[in-house]
Formats: C-alpha cells, structure tokens, sequence
C-alpha cells in the first residue's frame, strides 16, 4: 500500500492525526472533509483531534479547527515536546532539594492507560486476490470485493459493499466488530469464531453491524 495522506491514532483522549511528509494542505483538507463528511463511527461527536505541531501554519489550523467543529469535534495542535521535557527537568530539580517531607499516604495505583490503538485507512475498493493484513482496526472507504480480505488486529468499517472476507479482532480481540453499508461476506470471523452468510441474502437498506453476543457472531441492523 502507499503510503497514505493521513494517518489516524486513537489515544486515551481522543485521536492523533500524521500527515505524509511533504503533503500539500490543500491535499490534507480535502481528504480529511472527506472523511468526515463520510460519518466514519471513529469520528465521533465531541472527540478531541489533535494535529501534529508546526505543521500547519495559524490560518491552515484555523481552516482546519473549522472544519472539524462544524462535524462536532474539537482539533488541537499536539502538545510541545519541550514543555514535557521542562516539567521533567524541573521535577528532577526539587528531588535534588533537601526539603522534609512528611510521610506519604498509602494511594492508589495510577489509572492503567488504554493502550493505542491505530486506524489504517483505505481509500479504495478492494478487488479480488487484495489483501490487507495489520494489528490495526481498519477503515475502508470503499468496496471489498469477492476474493479480497481483511485480517486486523481490531474493528472493520467497510463504507460500501462486503462480498469478501473480513476477519476482525484477528489477535483474540473479542470486543472488535464489523460494520459495512452492505455486509454480505463470503465469510466473517471475529476473534476465533467464524460464521457464513447464508447462500441467498437479501441486500439491506441499512448498515449492519457484526460482533460477538453469548459467544456467537451476531449481525445487526444499525444506523450511521
């Protein structure tokens, strides 16, 4: 795959855009309004974006805080990696102070932060005998075609018709899903359970979705 022109990660507070080196702006907003505009489930109202620092120059952010505000989410620049390093430094600073202190409380363990987790997106139909495999969930603006398959390591979302075969939660994720506009694959597998669609299916009006419900895949209507 080459490589694309913006790269998503979702973090404990929201989401983390990457843009391909050397892209033009007038490229990254054009692809970002079109994933917006096409009511991805990872871009959820209220989400907070942020963007890779002295990237973009002021204007390009605002055109860009715009943007997303009109869609319900908030966008962010990345936090300065000196401002952690100052924190850092000035922590290691007061250790070296001799100052009483008295005896610590017994506390609680920090919070376990939910580990990252990284979205490939697709901006293409997958044709017969193309694959994508990554420990990553997946977004697929487009077809999957017979033949074609997906293997992630979390959730699937197909914007359009999946006649192939999409495999979600491949590492033993039973919490992923699949979701497509039209889901009728020649197979589906969510973590170790596989399940057929049936030889005559009818093509739905409405987004389904597919997931694991007292331990079998369970397909339901839904809406985008």
């Amino acid at each position: 795959m080459s490589e694309e022109m913006v790269k998503i990660k979702g973090s404990g507070d929201g989401l983390q855009l990457n843009f391909a080196p050397g892209a033009a702006f007038a490229d990254i907003e054009k692809e970002l309004r079109r994933k917006l505009e096409s009511g991805s489930g990872f871009f959820l109202r209220g989400t907070l974006v942020r963007i890779p620092r002295d990237v973009l120059t002021e204007e390009e952010l605002t055109v860009l805080q715009k943007l997303f505000h009109a869609h319900g989410l908030i966008c962010r620049r990345a936090a300065a990696p000196e401002a952690a390093a100052a924190t850092k430094t000035t922590a290691a600073r007061s250790a070296k102070k001799p100052v009483a202190q008295p005896a610590p409380a017994a506390t609680a363990p920090p919070a376990t932060q939910p580990p990252v987790q990284e979205m490939v997106v697709v901006n293409r139909t997958l044709r017969g005998g193309q694959e994508i495999n990554t420990k990553s969930s997946v977004l697929v603006c487009g077809n999957v075609n017979p033949g074609a398959q997906i293997i992630a390591g979390g959730s699937i979302d197909i914007r359009g018709t999946c006649r192939g075969m999409v495999h979600a939660g491949a590492y033993g994720d039973t919490q992923a899903f699949v979701i497509a506009d039209h889901l009728m694959p020649t197979q589906i597998r969510i973590a170790d359970l596989i399940a057929r669609s049936p030889d005559h299916m009818e093509k739905s009006d409405r987004a389904e979705r597919a997931s694991i419900k007292d331990g079998q895949i369970v397909i339901e209507p839904i809406e985008r």
